[in-house]
């Protein structure tokens, strides 16, 4: 479903309204967060229902005079670039739904976009020039019908809706075609785990098997290792991380959820499994080297503290696996400070239709 909308900042009035107002424009860049950029009477306007290279009429939907940017939406195509499709969902477009950025732009081309915007976020926050290519996730055919877990808003007479973009408003439909037509499977190379209800489990079906293989991937685990599994959620990558390194070697994870600790002791047999804070736990507890970390953190990142403590234990490799790719790029400017580089990224497309895009990156220390 859209997302629910965060609750804007106060924000001190800087003159008049510049909503509804409209304007030609010709489309620049990509920018972080399903938005392109355009510039217009001497400001940045982040404009959605876009792509580079356009020329569209813009509406403002949000800013004011005195503000150093706007936000606008797309209303009307003057010459469409050829990434442009006719969007699949009758509810995505200007003042529709805000759930889907990217319904109007071909898969590949979607692809291309979240692709720059990762190469961007590296450029811009680590210093880094990464060649990046978002990968389709297998069995993905056409982007739809892939949220194994969806809500909608409840509506008067037993509709449903969904939320309009950074709003509280709802537009009533009659069915997200990202949904998928069944629940989530919590079995991943034919093991099982319990999830919770309203637990964290990905939520696109192809997305747990290609993360676990991009993981194992990257650090190569060995027979008598000692693995690290900070954010673990449930013991994902914890199981498979144990059935490789074996009895002579020692998997310890950390989760902030206590529900979710309890069912990856279940989950994994044998786990060392901590509930808390990481950066908390990791102060006082697993003060030892280890060989491999994996990093899952939210979408704000693991932040200086938690990369401290990682470089601390002097892991081998890291896995870092990452929603966010402005948080990855700050946290892979803070591991260069203590000595640990970006050696290898791939990216997912586990969010079609959506700006959203998932990293795997290997960290390691310069050697």
């Amino acid at each position: 479903m859209s997302p629910a909308p965060r609750r804007p900042r106060p924000k001190k009035v800087r003159g008049s309204s510049v909503v509804g107002q409209r304007f030609e424009a010709e489309v620049g860049p990509v920018a972080h967060g399903g938005h392109f950029v355009v510039r217009h009477a001497d400001r940045v306007v982040f404009v959605r229902h876009a792509l580079p290279g356009e020329r569209v009429v813009v509406e403002l939907t949000e800013g004011t005079e005195g503000d150093r940017f706007w936000r606008g939406d797309a209303v009307e195509v003057l010459t469409a670039s050829p990434d442009r499709v006719v969007a699949p969902c009758p509810y995505a477009g200007p003042h529709l739904c805000g759930g889907c950025d990217f319904q109007h732009v071909a898969l590949p081309g979607q692809r291309s976009l979240k692709a720059a915007v990762v190469s961007e976020q590296l450029r811009r926050l680590a210093g880094l020039d990464v060649d990046v290519e978002v990968e389709p996730v297998p069995g993905d055919v056409d982007g739809l019908g892939w949220r194994t877990r969806q809500r909608y808003v409840p509506l008067p007479g037993g509709r449903r809706g969904m939320r309009k973009h950074r709003s509280h408003e709802v537009v009533p439909v009659e069915k997200c075609l990202l949904e998928a037509p069944a629940g989530p499977s919590y079995e991943v190379r034919g093991a099982r785990f319990e999830v919770a209800e309203g637990g964290f489990w990905q939520v696109h079906p192809g997305a747990p098997e290609a993360l676990v293989s991009a993981v194992l991937e990257a650090l190569d685990p060995q027979p008598g290792e000692r693995a690290l599994d900070l954010y673990a959620g449930v013991g994902l990558f914890s199981r498979f991380l144990k059935d490789v390194v074996g009895p002579d070697g020692r998997v310890c994870a950390v989760e902030g959820d206590a529900a979710a600790t309890r069912l990856a002791k279940r989950n994994v047999p044998g786990l060392h499994a901590t509930a808390g804070d990481v950066g908390t736990v990791l102060t006082t507890a697993y003060d030892e080297p280890f060989d491999l970390v994996v990093l899952d953190p939210p979408r704000t990142g693991a932040k200086r503290k938690v990369v401290e403590q990682v470089v601390d234990r002097r892991p081998r490799a890291v896995a870092y696996v990452a929603c966010d790719p402005a948080a990855l790029a700050r946290d892979v400017a803070i591991f260069a400070e203590h000595g640990y580089v970006l050696t290898r990224l791939r990216a997912f497309d586990l969010f079609p239709m959506t700006h959203h895009v998932e990293c795997v990156a290997l960290i390691t220390p310069v050697t």
